[in-house]
């Protein structure tokens, strides 16, 4: 199977499992394709300082041949699959109450240690 294969095939395995499995439906949501442009800037970023550096070379028979700021097409629909599938995953167990404590703001339990060692201290 080449690069550009295995990328076309996981984007679609991606958007499968995020419109009719696991039904959190991501790509059919604005906000979801307002905030990837941040991700896919930061993703051009190390890509092309991975493959532009030579860190990372790819075959070229197994690629397309087009590069955005160095590295293979293929890289961004790899990006792009294994974003959409943390932010699936994420969504779906929010929705079944995954891991509800710590809530978001609580901190850590170490953090919660240290303050209330330092309240001791303070009173």
């Amino acid at each position: 199977m080449t690069y550009t294969a295995a990328a076309l095939l996981g984007v679609a395995a991606t958007a499968f499992l995020d419109l009719v499995v696991l039904r959190t439906r991501l790509l059919t949501r604005l906000v979801f394709w307002a905030t990837y442009p941040i991700v896919l800037i930061f993703q051009l970023i190390s890509n092309g300082i991975l493959t532009g550096r030579k860190i990372v070379v790819y075959a070229p028979d197994a690629i397309l041949g087009v590069r955005i700021v160095h590295a293979p097409v293929e890289d961004l629909l790899f990006g792009f699959a294994l974003v959409l599938l943390t932010l699936s995953l994420w969504v779906f167990w929010g929705r079944r109450g995954v891991q509800r404590t710590p809530r978001a703001g609580d901190g850590s339990i170490v953090l919660h240690k240290l303050k209330n060692k330092f309240k001791s201290w303070m009173s």
